[in-house]
């Protein structure tokens, strides 16, 4: 017995084949003509792989594993559009143990649950990672090279903004509202005007999207301006995102709460001081509002947008329609049904002229991808630009200086001089010349800047270039990043 565990623990250590662990040890349990023999065998790997942890992952495959009396094992996930796919674990023979192979990119983040005996719907039991979704929690896969979000988690030793509440009567749809109101740390005592966010679904983005702790952390590590947050939960999300009461719901947005809220709170009144977020059917409407209203809302966040509604009416209005003063940030998973149509909205956007920033990743159409990009659609509407100005000094000319520290991981500075007041645009460029990210795009007093940037996490090491576009001066410099 004792030579047995030590030749699987040989095998299972990863000298021979070291990234065929898995297969090794069904090829091994295979050989064995004991059911005995088979039990250790399977008992033996178990207490490694839950060391190792479960999905068994191995470069780009991730095995799940189910050990049970069952007759059927099946897989529902971002990955198969929560239906179950349509092959089976298999089982080992003279085992209770089942397992389905897949491969997935190495950065993928998934969410997905078991199905036993073709009805009964669980958290896979050995995997202890579990992401919070819209109908309850789901198990969740994330491949090697995925990066967990730190922002979401609440930091103890740092300033906390405080949430208010209310119940919002509105008289345009003849309901109440309920409306949480986050206002940052020091806006009882700095006398300021913020820029505000507003949120659909606002109830979901606090508790599933962690949104309040993602705000508290991207102030406290000084790369958003500090706003105030409007979250605002539906009464009836399906007739007021998709259906018939869409139009009033907008103009409830616009016309009351809006003009409320900035008459309570010290907002900015400036359309490019509001941004305006929703996910899936609160990206929809998100869209449709800010469409609607663009002297309100200029700024639009949108987690994985679902347009389908009205046979694609918003997002029809917006490809179709005259360009209007709107900016987009948008996001969305390459596992979500909705794809092709946020591919394409993004591409008919940039050849009508809009500032779009849009990204995708192997991930599907749940909170566990957009909770992680709050803070990209914050950073890039709100980026925390700090002036330097001296008084004493004033700015003579225009200047884009060289990036410090070049090269450099995670994080460099890039100072520049406005010599007059006006519109400022920095983008990041790739060797090929092709953009890969915008850092600052927004009216600056005339002044002295310094902007810290960290680059996705997607970008490899390599020479990337950033371009300063202000008034009719336009610079280029090169900076080196390090992975």
């Amino acid at each position: 017995m004792k030579i047995l565990i030590f030749l699987m623990l040989f095998l299972l250590a990863g000298f021979i084949h070291p990234q065929n662990e898995f297969q090794n040890f069904i090829n091994h349990v295979n050989s064995l003509s004991s059911t005995d023999e088979k039990k250790n065998a399977v008992d033996s790997f178990m207490t490694y792989a839950r060391i190792k942890g479960i999905p068994f992952i191995e470069n780009t495959k991730a095995n799940f594993i189910y050990r049970g009396t069952s007759s059927r094992v099946q897989l529902a996930g971002d990955m198969t559009g929560w239906s179950p796919y349509p092959q089976d674990f298999a089982k080992l023979i003279g085992t209770d143990f089942f397992y389905l192979t897949k491969e997935f990119e190495r950065n993928a983040r998934l969410d997905y649950k078991l199905i036993i005996n073709s009805s009964q719907w669980i958290l896979d039991p050995e995997n202890p990672h579990r992401v919070s979704g819209g109908f309850g929690p789901n198990s969740e896969l994330a491949m090697p090279d995925y990066i967990q979000p730190w922002e979401i988690n609440y930091q103890v030793p740092i300033l906390h903004g405080n949430v208010e509440f209310i119940s919002f009567p509105s008289k345009i749809m003849n309901k109440n509202y309920s409306v949480k109101i986050y206002l940052p740390p020091d806006y009882q005592t700095s006398g300021k005007n913020y820029p505000s966010v507003y949120f659909q679904d606002g109830g979901e983005y606090i508790l599933l999207g962690s949104a309040v702790n993602v705000i508290d952390n991207l102030i406290d590590s000084n790369k958003i301006e500090p706003p105030i947050a409007v979250f605002v939960t539906p009464t009836n999300r399906q007739i007021e995102y998709a259906e018939s009461n869409r139009y009033n719901y907008a103009k409830f947005f616009a016309e009351e709460l809006v003009p409320y809220i900035d008459s309570i709170y010290r907002t900015e009144k400036d359309p490019q001081r509001r941004v305006i977020i929703g996910d899936s059917w609160g990206g929809n409407i998100s869209a449709l509002i800010s469409w609607q209203y663009p002297e309100i809302f200029s700024k639009c966040g949108l987690h994985s947008s679902a347009f389908w509604p009205n046979n694609y009416e918003v997002y029809n209005m917006i490809v179709n329609g005259d360009k209007k003063e709107i900016s987009y940030f948008s996001v969305y998973g390459t596992y979500e049904s909705l794809l092709d149509n946020m591919r394409s909205f993004n591409s008919k956007l940039k050849d009508k002229g809009y500032n779009i920033q849009s990204f995708e990743y192997p991930e599907g159409h749940s909170w566990g991808l957009w909770r992680a990009n709050i803070d990209c659609i914050l950073k890039y509407f709100l980026p925390k630009v700090t002036s330097v100005n001296d008084k004493n000094i004033s700015p003579t000319g225009y200047n884009l200086y060289q990036n410090y520290p070049n090269p450099f991981n995670p994080g460099t500075t890039i100072n520049y001089v406005l010599e007059k007041s006006g519109f400022v645009q920095i983008k990041i460029f790739d060797s090929l010349g092709k953009e890969v990210d915008t850092i600052v795009d927004t009216f600056q007093t005339a002044g002295f800047y310094s902007k810290y940037i960290e680059p996705d996490i997607r970008l490899s090491s390599g020479v990337y270039f950033y371009r300063m576009i202000a008034d009719n001066f336009s610079e280029t410099r090169k900076m080196i990043f390090l992975r």
